[in-house]
């Protein structure tokens, strides 16, 4: 697999006079849209679900963090837990997001380097994020408990969703939907080059297959097929080409399709009657809600209204965000319980002061690990596939 190669103009059967051009030959891509300032707003809004999901972690549910916290996080924070038990929604916002910026980055790329960039990307920070919360978690004084050797080898290849392997990091089977859906994309749309043509295309059959995948109740078509997330991939697809185009038609079409069948999906998965064993009780029009702000906010920064919005630390944000969801969740149990239950610090003050610790170390894995590797890794793997490709 490699880039597309330059298109081969194949000269005419008769001998064209001096002043007679060869007919051009159409380009197998759209051409890549010119650079635009970077959207420091899609940074920010990353870092602002990032930090949905944390809330939920250490302050919207039970399990794990009651032992952090001991003690159940609805008596730490009476009213809080209840809002920080939308958090999960955060997740959502992430694919539309996704859905917006792999489009943005696989416009104009060849299979190899699409390849490459999303492998550097993914695996340098989730390496040492697994490695890292492993060796935690084997400190003798330390609550939670490493899993094997053999199930954390196994984490390091992001395939222990699939072979139902348990999971070091909690939020890996977000970066599983993620990686399934660059696949399909790379596939249906990178691979034979990206059009606005295929990208409308694959946005069509991919929300009608998951559609069709999800009333055929088969697991594997739920596995490729992604029926709970495909709209907000889709729907982030969609967002894009209105980013290139406000007057794209079909591309408001498809983030409006998105949002009406992802509320639905949200809502199924998050939604439960009231109880008294219920942690909390979440209202249908607050998850309706929050995943119509989510979309609002892409559609927002898709059409400029949020450009003035430039501010430098917005690319920090935007930096540290996918470190600080790797770790944030089992380290952050660790240093709740060392700050709030061994320290006797308020819990007032302990959430606070996990979250900044978590971005901390965020930026530690980002200066230091991301940095210096993920540009050696994109060439090595580039290099790789290309050799591959010419049997080298």
């Amino acid at each position: 697999m490699s880039a597309p190669a330059e298109p081969v103009r194949v000269a005419p059967l008769h001998r064209a006079l001096p002043t007679e051009a060869a007919p051009p030959i159409p380009a197998a891509t759209d051409p890549a849209p010119p650079r635009r300032p970077r959207l420091r707003a899609l940074d920010g809004l990353r870092l602002l679900a990032a930090l949905m999901v944390a809330c939920y972690h250490y302050g919207g549910r039970g399990g794990d963090i009651t032992r952090a916290w001991g003690a159940s996080p609805a008596g730490q924070f009476p009213r809080l837990h209840e809002w920080f038990a939308y958090g999960p929604l955060g997740v959502q916002i992430f694919f539309v997001i996704s859905g917006f910026v792999i489009c943005m980055s696989g416009w104009g790329r060849g299979l190899t380097d699409f390849f490459a960039s999303r492998v550097a990307r993914l695996m340098p920070a989730y390496w040492v994020a697994i490695l890292l919360v492993s060796g935690v978690f084997a400190l003798p004084w330390v609550l939670w408990h490493a899993l094997s050797p053999s199930d954390t080898l196994l984490n390091l290849t992001l395939l222990q969703m699939p072979l139902g392997a348990p999971r070091v990091l909690g939020v890996c089977w977000t970066l599983w939907a993620e990686v399934r859906f660059y696949a399909l994309f790379a596939v249906c749309v990178v691979l034979p080059g990206v059009t606005r043509r295929r990208v409308v295309l694959f946005c069509a059959l991919w929300t009608l297959a998951a559609a069709l995948g999800d009333a055929a109740d088969s697991a594997l078509l739920d596995q490729v097929l992604m029926p709970r997330y495909a709209p907000f991939f889709v729907g982030g697809i969609g967002l894009y080409l209105v980013h290139r185009d406000r007057r794209d038609v079909l591309g408001w079409g498809f983030a409006l399709l998105g949002l009406l069948l992802g509320q639905h999906y949200a809502v199924g998965d998050l939604w439960h009657p009231d109880g008294p064993d219920a942690f909390s009780y979440r209202s249908t029009v607050v998850i309706i809600a929050i995943v119509t702000l989510g979309f609002a906010a892409v559609a927002a920064i898709a059409v400029g209204w949020l450009d003035r919005a430039n501010w430098r630390w917005l690319t920090v944000a935007g930096a540290l965000t996918y470190p600080f969801y790797l770790v944030h969740e089992h380290l952050g149990w660790v240093v709740v319980h060392a700050l709030h239950v061994s320290l006797g610090v308020p819990a007032a003050v302990t959430f606070p002061a996990t979250i900044a610790a978590m971005l901390l170390l965020a930026w530690l894995l980002h200066r230091f690990v991301e940095r210096p590797l993920t540009p050696k890794l994109r060439r090595a793997v580039a290099r790789g596939v290309a050799q591959a490709r010419t049997g080298r």
